[in-house]
């Protein structure tokens, strides 16, 4: 079945994504077990499905999506000469293997296109095969879109690009052209139609594979805002300076941040996508307990670090195959009395086959023992991709080659062996089983398994004729391919410089024969434990574990385009209003108004950081009501807050985050801590300068208890690298003495023990339960984590009765995200209107004669 929807190209890049048609017949028997919440924010939004109650329904299912089906099709054409289409698994598929890792019963289906053109006549027949006889659901995509969406967006912008290939010039690598990603958007888009036509959103897990999908997180979650969903990238992540100069490069990570677990094959490609994230959408992450988490308006997307393998099960399978034996005998007899390296790989310009042809030329110049001894096969594979860089790519390898074998060969001595035609993986592995090393030079490649393959192929299968050969293997592995950092056995290069690699080679083929055995079994034990079986499982885990409180949580989805994204806040998180407070602030007879300063009644981007002759007003109208009691608690020196509220002279004041307080009505400042040794700045400063030194933008404001080392002008990658090496640094330094050195919000801080914004809280509140004036009414508003303090202390308060009235103590963060607090404003404004709302209430209550006095 086609849909219709994707002929308005234009507006599906533009964002305007028009509300999807209902599919003609659904594809599966199961329905949606709750009718769900709509939440109607534009056309394409009011069809989104958020659920508030569990599903009845009780097996968990995997939803698989790829660009393409593990499905190989053929046509076959009978005696009568009649046509039909025959459809097969195809085992050389990694996600045809993904279910191996999971729970027997979990059921899998396969969202994806064929490699076969089907004719649109024919397609409704082939979708219920391919569902009935394989649990797969085919993408038909136009060939119009496939491609500009494919051999376009996907494989001139984004494959070139994430391999580190910029396009310089317009015959060097093609300029952007938008046309091409609205087919990609247009592709992704039918994509999703498919899933959608069969998901139960309450029940089943999905998951998204490679660059070739990475908009589509944000079309399902347009739709199910509590879907359980992951993506894993195949292809390295590029670091931030190449990846911003992708003209999308903005849509496509807000996108991917519509998954709940992102997958990579290595940290530096997880490092490279967290960067970018930093850099251009100032989104900071962290790590706890081992996992990496980065918070999203409220949800947190996990970040996964897992290389992929191979099947264990298949590899064997091949190995005991006859015909892979006897193929092993013949190519045994073919380089009798030769040594073999061996290179498998892709005909592409990545794959660096040119420098390692180069390389084996240098080794056999620099040792000449070697030559007529020494054999590179060179396997390549059909080109993927196709255009002028892969045909030249391929006439130098074969100039090369020819060159080579012309002048260091000699009767019945090939040095170079090229071999161009397809072969299936029962004929690679009797190459890599007659191999004394593999040599994988790629200059840029996700992951690569033929290391993989190759260490399984010389391990053997028990048993058989393969196992009665030696069990030792040599790898030399490119620095630049995803596999490397897992095979610590093998010889890393750089493929670029040729020299180093020659030797690289030839260590690997002199190596004594027991250390190479020795770097087997080491190669074996991670290869045979880490299978694709392994992969699946732990992602499937993470996500799961991503996922646990998903229908706990109230979401909804704001934003169009792709600035779409859902916030995700705790049930007893919601925001504060006037209708909830304003009861409360009324019939109270003693209250307690605590404010944070900057961040909360002064924006964090104000260049003049004083008060505004409106927020003076505001609080003084607060402070002359009788019934109040207000603090500002700010981590700023005392010197500038009693200058700029002066005017306020019925106001309490907190300075540097407690250490000093000076109550209402009174110029005199006490301080809140019992240290007064300040010998550990002499400690810490310099510590601190040493980094200022070599940290461009960033400065160190001296307090009166504190040092704080500011870095939100500095670079954000390195000044956030440099923050947490010097908490790490002064955290040695002043190990023995009465201080604690915290990060925060662009800075790290070094200030007395005991100091926080809590303790001054609970002076206060124990200073009116003493008055015999208890709290009956609190407001506690603050946007950082120094304020979480106060929102803890308030809880403790309530329980030790400190407290009067549990219903009107309100805590108040500012800007939806995880707090103590289970109240929110989205702002300073709206922090300012509210206080202005509850000053006119004082007011009103001073107006009228019957009001109490006291």
């Amino acid at each position: 079945m086609i849909s219709r929807s994707y002929a308005n190209l234009l507006d599906l890049a533009n964002g305007n994504f028009p509300a999807m048609e209902e599919p003609r017949r659904k594809m599966f028997s199961r329905t949606m077990t709750v009718p769900g919440v709509l939440s109607e924010l534009d056309d394409d939004q009011a069809r989104s499905v958020s659920s508030e109650s569990p599903s009845t329904v009780l097996a968990d299912r995997l939803i698989v999506v790829a660009n393409q089906l593990p499905i190989k099709a053929t046509r076959r054409i009978d005696d009568k000469g009649d046509s039909s289409w025959n459809f097969s698994w195809d085992e050389n598929s990694l996600y045809k293997h993904i279910k191996d890792g999971l729970p027997e019963e979990m059921e899998v289906i396969y969202v994806g296109s064929l490699r076969a053109e089907i004719d649109p006549s024919e397609q409704d027949d082939v979708s219920q095969i391919l569902l009935e006889r394989f649990k797969c659901v085919p993408a038909f995509i136009p060939p119009s879109v496939l491609d500009k969406y494919y051999h376009g967006f996907c494989k001139q912008h984004l494959w070139p690009l994430f391999h580190y290939r910029l396009p310089f010039s317009a015959s060097h690598g093609g300029r952007f052209d938008r046309s091409l990603w609205e087919a990609y958007v247009a592709a992704n888009k039918i994509f999703s139609q498919k899933v959608i036509e069969v998901i139960n959103p309450d029940d089943d897990y999905v998951w998204i594979h490679d660059y070739h999908l990475m908009v589509l997180p944000t079309f399902l979650r347009r739709h199910f805002n509590r879907l359980r969903m992951g993506f894993f990238l195949h292809s390295p992540f590029p670091s931030s300076e190449i990846y911003r100069t992708l003209p999308v490069r903005e849509e496509i990570l807000k996108a991917l941040l519509n998954a709940d677990l992102l997958g990579f094959h290595t940290f530096d490609y997880a490092r490279h996508f967290l960067s970018c994230c930093s850099r251009m959408l100032g989104l900071e992450y962290q790590s706890k307990r081992g996992y990496i988490g980065l918070e999203y308006y409220g949800r947190t997307i996990g970040i996964k670090i897992m290389p992929s393998g191979i099947h264990m099960g298949q590899m064997e399978s091949v190995l005991r195959q006859s015909d892979k034996q006897s193929r092993v005998r013949a190519l045994a007899q073919q380089f009798e009395g030769k040594t073999v390296l061996l290179g498998v790989d892709d005909l592409d310009i990545f794959k660096g086959v040119n420098l390692k042809v180069l390389a084996m030329e240098q080794m056999l110049k620099s040792h000449r023992s070697w030559l007529g001894r020494a054999v590179l096969v060179q396997i390549l594979n059909p080109a993927r991709g196709k255009g002028r860089h892969v045909e030249e790519i391929e006439a130098e390898i074969r100039t090369s080659t020819e060159r080579i074998n012309q002048e260091l060969g000699s009767p019945g001595y090939t040095p170079i062996v090229l071999v161009d035609t397809p072969l299936s993986l029962s004929e690679k592995a009797a190459y890599y089983t007659i191999s004394e090393a593999a040599v994988v030079t790629a200059i840029r490649d996700g992951m690569n398994l033929t290391p993989y393959e190759y260490v399984v192929c010389r391990q053997g299968i028990s048993g058989s004729d393969v196992s009665d050969s030696p069990q030792k293997s040599m790898l030399v592995v490119s620095e630049f391919v995803g596999c490397s950092p897992s095979l610590s056995g093998a010889i890393r290069v750089n493929p670029w410089n040729v020299d180093a690699t020659a030797e690289a080679m030839y260590e690997a083929i002199s190596t004594p024969e027991v250390e190479k055995q020795m770097r087997h079994e080491k190669h074996y034990r991670y290869v045979s434990s880490h299978d694709v079986a392994y992969w699946s499982r732990s992602f499937f885990q993470d996500l799961e574990r991503n996922c646990a409180d998903h229908f706990r949580r109230r979401c909804w989805g704001i934003g169009l385009s792709f600035g779409f994204r859902v916030v995700a806040l705790d049930p007893m998180f919601r925001k504060l209003t006037m209708d909830a407070i304003i009861d409360a602030y009324g019939r109270a007879q003693s209250r307690t108004i605590l404010l944070d300063y900057d961040g909360t009644v002064m924006p964090q981007s104000s260049i003049d950081t004083s008060p505004s002759e409106e927020v003076i007003s505001i609080i003084n109208r607060l402070c002359n009501d009788p019934k109040n009691m207000v603090f500002v608690i700010s981590g700023r020196g005392k010197e500038s807050l009693s200058k700029w509220f002066d005017p306020c002279e019925k106001l309490g004041l907190a300075a540097e985050h407690g250490y000093f307080m000076r109550w209402p009505a009174d110029k005199e400042w006490e301080t809140c801590a019992q240290n007064t040794n300040f010998t550990w700045m002499q400690m810490a400063e310099p510590v601190m300068k040493l980094y200022t030194e070599a940290t461009d933008g960033s400065y160190i404001e001296r307090k009166e208890s504190a040092l704080v080392w500011h870095h939100q002008d500095a670079d954000p990658s390195f000044g956030s690298a440099q923050a947490k090496e010097m908490l790490d640094h002064l955290e040695s330094v002043l190990a023995n003495e009465p201080v604690v050195v915290k990060s925060g919000q662009y800075i790290v801080e070094v200030k007395p023990q005991g100091v926080t914004k809590g303790l001054v809280a609970e002076k206060i509140f124990l200073s009116m339960f003493r008055k015999e004036r208890r709290a009956d009414f609190v407001l506690c508003v603050g946007d950082d984590r120094s304020d979480e303090d106060m929102f803890v202390m308030i809880g403790d308060a309530i329980k030790a009765g400190v407290i009067l009235n549990n219903k009107s103590v309100f805590a108040c963060t500012v800007g939806q995200k995880p707090s103590k607090a289970e109240y929110y404003l989205d702002d300073t404004v709206e922090v300012i209107n509210m206080l202005e709302n509850l000053g006119d209430i004082s007011d009103s209550e001073d107006d009228d004669p019957g009001s109490s006095s006291s």
